[in-house]
């Protein structure tokens, strides 16, 4: 292997990681949602509600991308839109009931990823990878 082989590495596993969401997602009768709808839904799930500039900001998505992916999730029932009744130009964003019902799944799943994720990993070299891939993530 070849230290260039790491960015084809670091691809190649986005991708699985992204099959596993949508195969755990599709067992547990998930279907039209996104890993990227599934970091909406965390956030809201940790804030009662958010504006469209905070998602963005939280999720580290342009806000045209935003507007798109809490669109679906308004059509499919997860979330409801609200403005601002002072300045109309602020759309609040929260999950409804339904939504609220994806967190233990959501929760379910991120656990199961990072248990197959971390498998014969120790937390020392955890601890490595995670160091490594800041000082990568702070060259861009």
């Amino acid at each position: 292997m070849e230290t260039r082989d790491v960015i084809s590495f670091i691809s190649k596993i986005r991708e699985k990681v992204n099959r596993f969401l949508v195969a755990e997602m599709t067992k547990r009768g998930i279907e039209g949602i996104a890993t990227s709808h599934g970091d909406i839904i965390y956030a809201l799930a940790n804030h009662s509600r958010l504006t469209m500039a905070e998602i963005s900001k939280v999720i580290h998505k342009d806000k045209s991308t935003v507007t798109a992916l809490v669109d679906k999730l308004v059509r499919l029932g997860y979330v409801t839109k609200e403005r601002d009744r002072e300045d109309t130009r602020v759309v609040y964003v929260a999950l409804t009931p339904k939504g609220i019902e994806l967190q233990p799944m959501f929760e379910s799943i991120s656990e199961e990823l990072l248990e197959q994720f971390y498998n014969n990993i120790t937390d020392k070299e955890k601890e490595d990878l995670l160091t490594i891939l800041k000082k990568i993530h702070s060259n861009f």
